[in-house]
């Protein structure tokens, strides 16, 4: 096997290439992950929103840092080979050298690729109002730091921007465009209302463009087949499983509460033997038990 293709940012690369556009699934957590895997997919996505709230029980508003990520990261890159992608914020820190940290830090822990924003440090989901930006050319700055960092050339270097809600289609293109000349590999255009931005975002920058297909957003719930008339390369789902399991617990929690038993609500449970045939279960007991017979 080629470097390339042992290198997560080779596969993830390499995934870009077979599936056109490339469904990049949430995974809030290691299991999660396994599951995204046994279900198909061929790349996975750890949300910074995710990360605060699935791991620290707080917003997305820039409060989370870089070692609450390393973690999530690691534990999931310690299970599953699918690529991560990773969202990383505005870099965790105003300067080149706390940017150049995020990036080393990534490709260490097994991370495919990552993304950086255009928000201020005291950032704001994409997704809501009040975002603030910084320059373009603190953005391209931001992005020529991550470039210059990462030790694994295939890693995924992705310039996200925000400008769209802040300063119009035009100026968010001309921003994407001057994150390319920086060296991104791609581009999150956040917050599309559109079909055609997305075409006229892609047309533009000549690398691949990422559609975040988020619920309860400002971007309708395009299709697969819709985005990909749209020149988009990569689909992102970033918390769709998390917001499931988020209203699955709340159900139980509620029954169990209100009802003083499980039973109204075990249908809606995976099973003991689904979860042991997801995190593989049964090979580690027979490990086990082959270690416990050698010692008798």
């Amino acid at each position: 096997m080629s470097d390339k293709q042992n290198s997560a940012g080779g596969r993830m690369r390499q995934a870009l290439q077979d599936e056109q556009p490339l469904q990049i699934i949430g995974a809030i957590n290691a299991n999660h992950a396994l599951l995204a895997k046994r279900a198909g997919f061929r790349a996975i996505y750890l949300s910074g929103g995710g990360v605060a709230a699935g791991s620290l029980g707080l917003p997305d508003l820039g409060i989370s840092g870089l070692e609450d990520v390393l973690i999530d990261v690691r534990r999931i890159t310690d299970v599953c080979d699918l690529p991560l992608l990773v969202d990383v914020d505005t870099g965790f820190g105003a300067s080149a050298f706390n940017i150049s940290r995020t990036v080393r830090s990534l490709v260490k822990a097994g991370a495919a690729g990552m993304h950086i924003e255009d928000q201020v440090g005291a950032k704001r989901c994409g997704h809501r109002p009040g975002k603030a930006i910084v320059s373009a050319q603190e953005m391209a700055d931001r992005v020529k730091a991550s470039v210059d960092a990462r030790q694994d050339p295939e890693f995924l270097i992705m310039a996200r921007t925000d400008a769209l809600a802040v300063e119009g289609l035009q100026a968010a293109i001309d921003r994407a465009c001057r994150c390319v000349e920086a060296g991104a590999d791609a581009i999150f255009p956040e917050a599309i209302t559109e079909l055609s931005m997305y075409k006229a975002f892609a047309a533009a920058v000549k690398v691949p463009v990422l559609a975040n297909i988020t619920e309860f957003g400002d971007t309708p719930l395009y299709t697969v087949d819709e985005l990909r008339t749209a020149d988009v390369a990569m689909v992102l789902y970033p918390l769709s499983a998390f917001r499931a399991m988020n209203k699955a617990a709340e159900v139980v929690y509620n029954a169990v509460r209100q009802e003083g038993t499980q039973q109204s609500v075990v249908g809606l449970m995976q099973t003991r033997k689904e979860l042991y045939d997801s995190i593989n279960y049964w090979d580690y007991e027979n490990r086990l038990n082959a270690l416990f017979k050698q010692q008798a």
